[in-house]
């Protein structure tokens, strides 16, 4: 038997003072040779436990495997089978957390980079000549005769529309914005995730025979009785949580001060980082200050840096042990010169006679017992307070799901915290004909088990229809 090699293959990337100044991919993906080393790597276990790490359950090591072997167009076939979404999984995804973390090879050494393959697989089906291009798949089952209404074109959505027309139900996507793709193209920056890679998954989508209706705000446009009532035949809610949540202390209402959810909406969606080009501005100053330490707090943080501030901090009021962000996007940010402010927490904003902010009256923190999430749980130090210059503040604490749809269905159930009550499982809803997926339920969470829940849903939902 072969040694195993428990060493993976580095990914290239951009060098961090040139990628600090530009909204270039950071990651520059495997080549062709590196690809096949890094599958090569897989022992082919027969319990396959990176599959179960999957949320949605995509065989991993039929994909790996025909990589290995140099079969791309077959590599493709397998990994499509399960995710529509793979260019978006293979960078976005906290694999590190999931099917990676049960990879047999990481009990020695490091497990292989399944992450890394599959981007490195839906980009060359993506730029690759029609004629090597793999062969179309099964074809969808026939016609149902049955019509889905997903609402919502983000990642639980296109999952489960992509899932539902492929079982020969007609489905029309309703997406509130001018552009399909949801948080994934107004959260997540070009230096991650790539938008021409999301618009080619949507396209995707698309092809399947999906319709997608963009401005069209369901809840205004009409009521899910209403969309019950107009021959859809159920409904699959995934629009996200897209509310952002704010720390409701003084001065918080100052000019110079966003949600990361407006930042990076014009930053991303609204392309404020190619302003003039498009005219979108967004304030930066010298000095910004993100407030949190998830990926969104990252995202936020590394753009301001490449709009030009000089200093970018990261304030938290935690250790760096409890940031819920991912290991990678931490240390690109710090590669990036951008500092942590931990053990911080803010009291106040400050402001000038023009109700601009200047500075944040912080505490410092010390950790205490464990709370509900298992992080140890902040405490004030008593007379810690100090005073931290800013121009420009963005706070990344989270966000709930819009409460429009609630307001107006009657027998929607919802959470204290905004969420829609479904069931683990099915998805379903306590509204007869509606389920609901990914953020709406979860609050803000990962793309991969907004994905699960949507594919959840699309097969329970496919059962409803054909009983």
């Amino acid at each position: 038997m072969p040694k195993l090699n428990l060493n993976r293959v580095e990914m290239p990337r951009q060098e961090p003072k040139k990628r600090g100044k530009n909204f270039q991919e950071v990651a520059m993906g495997y080549t062709p040779g590196m690809a096949k080393e890094e599958a090569l790597r897989c022992i082919q276990c027969p319990k396959r436990p990176c599959m179960t790490g999957c949320p949605v359950m995509v065989d991993i090591p039929d994909f790996v495997k025909a990589l290995s072997e140099g079969n791309l167009p077959e590599a493709v076939k397998a990994l499509k089978r399960k995710n529509a979404l793979p260019g978006i999984c293979g960078r976005v995804c906290p694999q590190e957390t999931q099917c990676e973390a049960v990879c047999t090879l990481a009990k020695k050494g490091a497990p292989v980079a399944i992450g890394r393959l599959e981007r490195f697989v839906a980009d060359w089906e993506r730029t690759s000549k029609p004629e090597t291009s793999p062969a179309p798949e099964t074809p969808p089952a026939p016609p149902s005769g049955k019509k889905v209404a997903v609402v919502g074109s983000g990642p639980a959505g296109l999952t489960a529309a992509a899932d539902l027309a492929k079982l020969g139900h007609a489905v029309t996507m309703f997406e509130a914005l001018h552009v399909p793709g949801g948080v994934l193209m107004y959260g997540i920056p070009e230096f991650r995730l790539p938008k021409e890679i999301v618009r080619n998954e949507v396209d995707y989508v698309a092809s399947l025979g999906v319709d997608i209706r963009l401005d069209s705000v369901v809840g205004k446009l009409a009521t899910l009785d209403e969309l019950l009532g107009d021959g859809f035949h159920a409904v699959f809610l995934g629009t996200g949580a897209g509310l952002p949540m704010f720390m409701n202390i003084p001065g918080e209402n100052l000019n110079g001060i966003y949600s990361a959810n407006e930042f990076l909406t014009r930053v991303n969606l609204m392309k404020a980082y190619l302003f003039p080009q498009y005219d979108t501005p967004v304030k930066i100053g010298k000095k910004v200050s993100v407030i949190g330490a998830g990926n969104v707090a990252m995202d936020s943080a590394r753009c301001a840096l490449r709009l030009g501030a000089e200093e970018v901090n990261i304030v938290y009021r935690r250790s760096r042990e409890e940031m819920p962000a991912r290991k990678e996007e931490l240390e690109n940010a710090e590669e990036e010169g951008i500092e942590f402010k931990l053990l911080t927490n803010p009291k106040r904003f400050i402001g000038n006679d023009k109700n601009w902010v200047t500075a944040l009256e912080c505490y410092q923190m010390e950790l205490g017992e464990p709370d509900a999430s298992g992080r140890r749980r902040p405490v004030v130090k008593p007379g810690s307070e100090f005073i931290m210059e800013t121009d420009v503040v963005i706070v990344a604490l989270g966000t709930t799901p819009n409460p429009l749809i609630a307001q107006t269905s009657k027998g929607l159930e919802t959470t204290h915290h905004g969420t829609v009550v479904a069931d683990e499982v099915t998805g379903r809803t306590k509204k007869p004909g509606v389920w609901a997926g990914g953020d709406i339920v979860t609050g803000a969470a990962t793309v991969i088990s907004a994905m699960g829940a949507g594919k959840r849903a699309a097969a329970d939902i496919d059962k409803y229809l054909r009983s």
